[in-house]
């Protein structure tokens, strides 16, 4: 058996562990890490050659959920896991960000990542493991990998911060905050909270740091001592004397093509310089035109940073902190319970909001301890939002991680069940995009929502900052509501969203080397003015949400019941209740602590099925005058239906004030008449009475 090498430090009261040697030999990498009995391993490997014809890094991340890790089976027929749940996506998307800047450019190697989650403890998150130990596999593997790098969760519990929160902790935080960084500087934040201030976001960041460092340490000691030699990087680059004559011929044209802020007349200039360039050198260089455009994108991208940051010129001529034009719309589908669009500069989102009973929510299946949510928020991007033309599939990651990222922004400010019993999905979809449609989408969501008559706590918006460093001079430019060219050509995409009072939601993604508290402090700084003035120009459309909701939206009745008559409001095999949707035509969900829920767009309907139900569950006493419903003849007496699925007897010697020879004589089956309660045996038999209860013969 190989020996296992094993590194540990203390993190946040528990142990952390990184064990490698032991399996998974063959990998490139290989890291089990452990904390409490959460226990994640993370194999990572990385192609000898590149990949023909790409021009992007082709790194896979893979967070594999297994059910054994928490003591389940997997559903279904096949009894096997299947696609990945929506938090293994999120998961993904977290291990991946912090890693793809500390590749060099131009390695265009297949690198894979995959962390499977063998076992998990509720009080440790793995993804945060898996972050750490995907960080300490590449390390130690040959991938040309710039890291380490370390990353934590931190929670905001009665005013103090807490590193890893455990569960109850986590269920308590104003604050879900996961930081990734290196030992220099922070590479990611993705963070839901209950409006935080700038200040406690940045204290929560810098301390996250701090802990990072730490964990970096512990990898930098592990790749020393058992860390293989990186692989050679061969980066391939055109000919420098071939992109001094391209640069000769096209500097000018390029200024030219970026001499506007029409951004539709750009892209038409750039193409026909791209164009020109390649026809000017086809003759000489027949096969230069994947050269001519790799050197072309590196002229542009010198250009616009170098108007940005030295000469204070975005593309579109806007100030560093001014937002785009903004204009919104509600109530613009009829049908719907609620819909909204927000549209800034070139960017557009519809959303639309559906109600439903609880029951239409969301059952999760996976290893999470969340098991169903009420309020969903699902994001769409076609291919015509960018002018293209794609095949249309599934959502991707993208898509799955925007979603979220709304949904997290918001849900906040969404009210309880309690208050609002109601299930809420959101579907944003971006029918025009030139960057910030993640936020775009948060501030029609919260358009749509109160267009449906939902209670928001207070409304939410969202904006989108950008960055432009000069290592050479140490300029930095921080720009509001970045649109695409800006994103694309920038070295940072922070997404900061909430109420006026705070912040709910923050996602930033840095595609340098990681930046600084200066930095972050006047991001988050700016980006809350932008905030504000965005929310202004919401609310100048609708400024308080809907007092009534639209006629097509169910109305709800909530009640509780005794959980011990959930069983006579079913029914057997689901008789009575089935029975009771028929006739009305409601629809009603019954929870396991008695909650009941009502759905109807008719009200008197609602109002109608909510009194069988009481009829139903009410305790019959002794005394209780009941109209009730004859329903079958006996030799003895007559059955009275007393309430739905409860009979009683009313003996032939009680039918009448005077003396009945034959059932049949006094009543015929179907026929309502009064009857009182004269005892409740034990065994649940009820004996009812007529007499007192009809006119006196004369």
């Amino acid at each position: 058996m190989q020996e296992a090498k094993v590194y540990s430090m203390e993190l946040a009261g528990r142990t952390l562990t990184l064990e490698t040697g032991k399996y998974a030999e063959q990998a490139g990498g290989s890291v089990v890490v452990r904390s409490g009995d959460t226990v994640v391993m993370v194999n990572a490997t990385v192609a000898k050659t590149p990949r023909d014809g790409v021009d992007f890094l082709p790194l896979s991340i893979e967070f594999e959920e297994k059910m054994y890790a928490v003591g389940k089976i997997p559903g279904g027929f096949i009894k096997r896991e299947g696609r990945p749940s929506e938090k293994a996506v999120l998961a993904c998307r977290l291990i991946d960000r912090p890693l793809r800047p500390l590749f060099p450019k131009g390695f265009y190697n297949d690198i894979q990542v995959i962390a499977t989650v063998l076992s998990v403890d509720p009080d440790v998150q793995p993804d945060v493991l898996a972050m750490i130990g995907s960080s300490a596999a590449l390390s130690i593997s040959n991938a040309p990998f710039a890291g380490p790098t370390g990353a934590v969760s931190v929670g905001f519990v009665d005013g103090d911060y807490v590193i890893n929160p455990d569960a109850e902790q986590r269920a308590k935080s104003r604050l879900n905050l996961t930081v990734a960084g290196t030992r220099d500087a922070v590479m990611m934040v993705e963070a839901g909270a209950n409006e935080l201030s700038e200040k406690e976001m940045l204290d929560a960041i810098l301390l996250a740091h701090e802990d990072i460092k730490e964990i970096v340490a512990l990898i930098e000691k592990m790749q020393a001592e058992c860390g293989k030699p990186k692989i050679e990087v061969n980066i391939y680059k055109p000919d420098e004397a071939f992109a001094a004559k391209v640069r000769e011929y096209a500097l000018d044209k390029v200024e030219w093509s970026l001499d506007t802020f029409d951004r539709k007349e750009r892209e038409a200039r750039s193409e026909q310089v791209k164009t020109e360039t390649i026809a000017h050198f086809a003759e000489e260089y027949p096969e230069s035109a994947k050269d001519i455009d790799s050197i072309l994108y590196g002229i542009t991208k010198e250009i616009v940073r170098d108007k940005i940051i030295n000469r204070g010129i975005r593309p579109d001529g806007r100030k560093y902190d001014e937002v785009r034009p903004i204009w919104c719309e509600v109530g613009v589908l009829p049908r719907a319970h609620g819909s909204a669009v927000f549209t800034r500069g070139q960017t557009q989102a519809l959303t639309i909001c559906t109600l439903g009973s609880i029951g239409d929510g969301q059952t999760l299946d996976g290893i999470s301890e969340e098991s169903f949510k009420r309020y969903m928020h699902q994001y769409n991007m076609p291919p015509y939002s960018v002018g293209e033309v794609r095949r249309v599939g599934s959502p991707g990651r993208r898509e799955i991680g925007h979603g979220a990222l709304a949904e997290r922004a918001l849900l906040p400010m969404v009210p309880s069940e309690e208050d609002f019993p109601y299930a809420i999905r959101l579907v944003s979809e971006v029918i025009s995009s030139n960057g910030s449609t993640s936020q775009a989408s948060i501030c029609a969501s919260t358009l749509a929502l109160m267009d449906a008559g939902v209670p928001l706590k207070k409304p939410v918006a969202g904006v989108a900052m950008g960055l432009i460093k000069d290592d050479a001079n140490g300029n930095i430019a921080i720009m509001t509501d970045i649109q695409g060219l800006e994103d694309f050509l920038g070295d940072m995409d922070f997404k900061v969203a909430g109420t006026k009072e705070g912040i709910t939601a923050i996602q930033m993604d840095i595609k340098i080397k990681g930046i600084n508290e200066e930095i972050l402090t006047r991001a988050l700084e700016q980006a809350r003015q932008g905030r504000l003035f965005i929310l202004d120009k919401m609310l100048e459309t609708l400024p308080a949400p809907r007092e009534e909701m639209s006629p097509y939206a169910p109305r709800i009745i909530q009640f509780t019941i005794n959980p011990d008559k959930i069983r006579e409001v079913i029914g057997s095999g689901g008789k009575t209740i089935n029975k009771i949707v028929a006739d009305t035509g409601v629809k009603i969900d019954l929870e396991d602590d008695g909650r009941v829920f009502i759905a109807s767009p008719d009200a008197e309907a609602a109002d109608k099925a909510r009194k069988i139900i009481e009829s139903i569950v009410r305790d019959i006493e002794v005394g209780d005058v009941i109209l009730g419903k004859v329903v079958n003849i006996l030799p003895i007496g007559a059955q009275v239906e007393v309430k739905p699925g409860k009979k009683g007897l009313v003996h032939i010697s009680k039918l009448a004030n005077h003396r009945v020879e034959k059932v049949e004589d006094e009543v015929s089956i179907g026929d309502e008449i009064l009857v009182r309660v004269i005892d409740v045996k034990p065994d649940g038999k009820i004996d009812l009475t007529r007499k007192g209860l009809i006119p006196e013969e004369k």
